[in-house]
């Protein structure tokens, strides 16, 4: 007889497995629990990454990469704004920043400017940037036989002595107190290793304006040249950048002889961004629907040049000049002309910089004032001759000149047009850009429709003091004892709320007496191809700071788990 015998290994088992499913089960429960919660508190969502190139169309051809040489060609400045820095930049309000300085001291007497260099800012070949470079590169703006950009101050640097405290630190100590100075210490440094015997008068022949080192956040690495004319480069990210990293690794410019043919680049998918678009090309490009479009005013401004000197005109009356100004629709100008590209302004220093001042008097369209105006200045209208005005036997009548520039044609015209309607002969007449720039500097003119560039610090001494009236940029003839003294004590006055408040000063003045006909600020647009995320621009003093934003500019997405109170603050 066989015995069976039952030793409980089985119930033991049986029990194993129970424990296991159970453990099971509550982790997938738990799991379940952790993906529900997942999913009702986080989401997932797109990043920037690092890598990419981003290619953009630019009209002309570069000629000098070279920061000191670069203001005469946009294209040559959109470049060499990556490629360069300088000891201070300019903020989107015209007001001035630390770059390759870390900042600077100046005594209270606004005499000398001490500045300290970052201990890792460093040339593209990997030489660290020092105090040399600033002698170097302000002995090229002294020497006698540079002509470069007026915009750089060589006769500022001229009168400001130099000096090198130690490596990493400058001193510049100026003859008399200038409080526009710093903006000339936005220009790019030149690397004195490379440059070492090149002078002022050299340097537009130098092998370097196309073979570049530069401090900027980005390296020239490739050119392409066809029938001798530059078509490519190619810029890659510095490693050793002192400043924000970008997310582009390059940036390529192709390079177009026309508007047009950058747009059928775009069309054509070889490039993603348009440098510029034009006024002409504005109604087609707005209808395309990856191409993302940004614009903001230029630090610049046209306007009518009244010559006051002339006593057989009839501006020297304030109510004249007020009437011209009140009888402009210029807001329809801007619309049916420049197609809405542009912001009427009110004040010889525009919105959005530090020193502009909001509460002025406004010359909205009025030409009922307009009409008031003329009659209390003794201009009547005469019904034998059409309506016209008249102050005794003397017609109220003037030329005004202009470009041959199309759109400057056409603003001209509408102007006169709208004279005419409250009793003013208006006769216009075009000449080349040069010939016109040649009448202003004669002051060979009645009227002339013009431009003035004003980035960075508000001095406006040049364009209304009285001293510049003969031969410096007053080209209106515009003479006012308080004027001239208010923008006397703002050039020499280091604190800057005071300038403030005399830059204020003026702007009322200007208002009141009207020298110029102040029209509009033009707005550049750029496109961007809507692949290029987190583009941004702001107030441009040139079309480069386009690229102020750079850095945060990026095409390689990044998947990231975020809470929802992260997204909904």
């Amino acid at each position: 007889m066989t015995r069976i015998e039952h030793n409980g290994s089985g119930r033991a088992v049986t029990h194993h497995i129970r424990w296991q499913l159970i453990l099971i089960f509550t982790g997938l429960v738990l799991v379940g629990i952790l993906l529900a919660y997942l999913a009702t508190n986080y989401t997932t969502v797109l990043r920037p990454g690092s890598g990419g190139t981003y290619v953009e169309a630019l009209v002309g051809s570069p000629v000098y990469l070279n920061p000191l040489l670069s203001g005469y060609n946009e294209a040559d400045r959109d470049v060499c704004y990556l490629l360069f820095r300088g000891l201070t930049r300019l903020n989107t309000y015209g007001e001035i920043e630390a770059d390759l300085a870390t900042g600077w001291d100046v005594t209270l007497d606004g005499l000398t400017y001490t500045f300290h260099l970052r201990p890792n800012a460093y040339w593209h070949d990997g030489t660290p940037v020092t105090a040399d470079d600033v002698l170097f590169t302000i002995g090229l703006l002294r020497d006698v036989g540079f002509n470069g950009p007026p915009e750089l101050g060589m006769a500022v640097w001229r009168t400001v002595t130099v000096e090198k405290v130690d490596r990493r630190t400058v001193r510049f100590v100026l003859s008399e107190p200038f409080a526009p100075f710093l903006d000339y210490t936005t220009v790019g440094l030149l690397p004195a290793h490379l440059l070492e015997g090149v002078s002022g008068a050299s340097l537009p022949a130098s092998q370097f304006n196309m073979s570049p080192v530069g401090n900027g956040p980005f390296q020239l690495t490739e050119v392409k040249i066809e029938n001798g004319m530059v078509t490519s480069l190619l810029l890659e990210q510095f490693p050793r950048y002192y400043g924000k990293r970008p997310h582009l690794d390059r940036i390529q410019f192709q390079f177009y002889p026309n508007a047009e043919l950058a747009l059928e680049a775009y069309q054509k998918g070889e490039v993603e961004g348009l440098g510029q678009v034009t006024r002409s090309q504005w109604a087609h490009v707005r209808d395309l629907p990856t191409l993302n479009l940004y614009s903001a005013p230029l630090a610049e401004y046209s306007l009518v040049f009244l010559n006051l000197k002339r006593s057989d005109l009839p501006f020297q009356e304030t109510e004249v000049r007020q009437a011209l100004l009140y009888a402009l629709d210029r807001q329809r100008l801007v619309d049916q002309v420049l197609g809405g590209q542009g912001i009427v302004i009110h004040s010889p220093l525009l919105p959005g910089t530090w020193a502009y001042e909001e509460n002025l008097p406004r010359y909205s369209y009025d030409p009922d004032t307009a009409q008031e105006l003329l009659d209390t200045a003794g201009w009547y209208r005469s019904h034998d001759a059409g309506g016209v005005r008249y102050k005794g036997s003397r017609p109220l009548e003037f030329t005004l000149l202009t470009s041959n520039d199309p759109e400057q044609l056409a603003i001209a015209q509408m102007m006169a047009e709208q004279w005419s309607r409250v009793g003013i002969t208006v006769s216009v007449t075009t000449a080349s850009s040069l010939e016109v720039r040649d009448a202003l500097e004669r002051r060979q003119f009645e009227a002339v429709l013009s431009t003035i560039a004003v980035p960075g610090d508000p001095d406006l001494y040049p364009f209304w003091h009285e001293t510049q009236v003969d031969q410096g940029q007053n080209y209106a003839g515009f003479v006012h004892r308080r004027g001239s003294e208010v923008l006397e004590q703002a050039r020499i006055e280091v604190n800057r709320e005071r300038r403030r408040e005399l830059y204020r000063e003026f702007q009322r003045i200007f208002a009141q007496e009207v020298p110029a006909l102040l029209l509009y600020a033009p707005v550049y647009t750029y496109g961007v191809d809507e692949r290029i995320h987190d583009v941004q621009i702001g107030p441009l003093m040139y079309p480069a700071d386009r690229f102020r934003t750079v850095a945060d500019w990026w095409i390689v997405p990044r998947r990231v788990f975020v809470s929802e109170s992260e997204l909904h603050p």
